[in-house]
């Protein structure tokens, strides 16, 4: 009777462990028809026929669209770079308000009159800074998309109590599961590619983490939100590895501190994403921790130390996997003034680890050689 049952517990086993992969296949399968079959809808780029830029370690700060079509102020940055170790300029494309800053063609785009052409002739900036070996990356936010959510509001996320769910800011995302917002964003990054930028780096790949979230309905069914977020970056890849542009994505600072099942309820974890993306960016801004964190009462005040942790914790995730770590980190005056030491002690943490590039972030876009090597 004994191995009767045994036999029987493993065939029950084996059936049930099939099923559920069927299922599974099935799902994504089913997801991957929806994003293919509505290519129409949302159009594709033209044909693009160069390389993808050689991967070179990135050491870039953060343009928006009204700075990069500046003429004064994209000539001044470009300058600070040929003097400095810098090499890489990241421009936005999409912003947090959901509007496509160039004069895109993308059917959906023209359809709902979500695009703002901030940045005038962006293929003109593109040339001007790949004239004077600049690596330029494209930022595109993704689910924090007002605008669409507008224009479509069956696509975004819903409250409780009625209507189109908001955060405190008073901005709305759109549903992080609808094959439709996935296809529009592939769509825009196509383009952008066709355009000449040598990255995509997505921004708001993850579900909302601030407002009254016990009024959000999720559309997640069965799935936990890292696994939405999961099969999104799957998604990106399989759109997007053909074209010559490398994939980035932006993610909270604590993803590198962050184990197991812990996504921060935002979806985000690196254990998804180093496989299947080409560079990690995580926003480890030392304001951004809260007092207490690593014992000190004011992180922003301890830059170097703050870094240097979470490089140490979050680094193995990257071993042997396809994506390289690239930190944002802090270029603003927010818990601490941003002066040169600090802005240095943050890059030498980062230096210490091969490859790994970095971003400097400042809102207003008010950069000096502060902190920065100079050539």
């Amino acid at each position: 009777m004994l191995v009767s049952d045994d036999k029987m517990y493993w065939s029950v086993f084996l059936l049930c462990f099939a099923t559920a992969a069927l299922i599974i296949a099935a799902e994504w399968t089913q997801t991957m028809s929806a994003v293919e079959s509505s290519g129409a809808i949302f159009g594709s780029s033209d044909n693009i026929s160069r390389e993808k830029n050689p991967t070179k370690v990135v050491k870039g700060l953060y343009l928006t669209a009204y700075s990069a079509s500046n003429p004064k102020k994209i000539d001044e940055i470009i300058k600070l770079i040929n003097s400095t170790e810098l090499n890489a300029i990241v421009i936005d494309i999409k912003d947090y308000s959901g509007k496509v800053l160039y004069d895109s063609r993308v059917p959906l785009v023209k359809k709902l009159e979500t695009r703002s052409n901030r940045l005038g002739d962006i293929k003109k900036i593109i040339k001007k800074l790949h004239a004077n070996n600049i690596y330029v990356i494209a930022r595109q936010t993704v689910f924090q998309d007002p605008l669409l959510a507008e224009k479509k509001p069956e696509w975004a996320i819903k409250s409780k109590s009625g209507g189109v769910w908001r955060d405190n800011k008073g901005l709305s995302w759109v549903d992080a599961t609808r094959p439709e917002v996935w296809n529009y964003n592939f769509a825009i990054a196509r383009e952008a590619i066709g355009l000449g930028f040598d990255e995509i780096n997505f921004d708001y790949v993850r579900f909302p983490s601030d407002g009254n979230m016990s009024q959000v309905v999720y559309n997640t069914k069965d799935k936990k939100k890292y696994e939405i977020m999961g099969d999104f970056y799957r998604a990106l890849s399989e759109n997007l590895f053909t074209y010559p542009a490398w994939i980035s994505l932006d993610m909270f600072g604590f993803v590198m501190e962050k184990k197991g099942e812990d996504d921060m309820n935002i979806g985000q974890r690196l254990k998804d994403a180093v496989g299947v993306v080409d560079y990690v960016c995580p926003m480890m801004y030392p304001s951004h921790y809260p007092s207490g964190h690593l014992g000190f009462k004011n992180p922003a005040e301890q830059p170097g130390s703050v870094i240097a942790n979470g490089m140490k914790l979050g680094t193995p995730w990257f071993e042997g996997g396809r994506a390289v770590v690239r930190p944002w980190l802090q270029a603003f005056n927010i818990g601490a003034v941003y002066d040169a030491s600090k802005i240095r002690a943050q890059i030498d943490e980062v230096e210490k680890y091969p490859n790994a590039g970095w971003l400097l972030w400042n809102a207003a876009n008010r950069y000096s050689a502060a902190g920065l090597k100079v050539d």
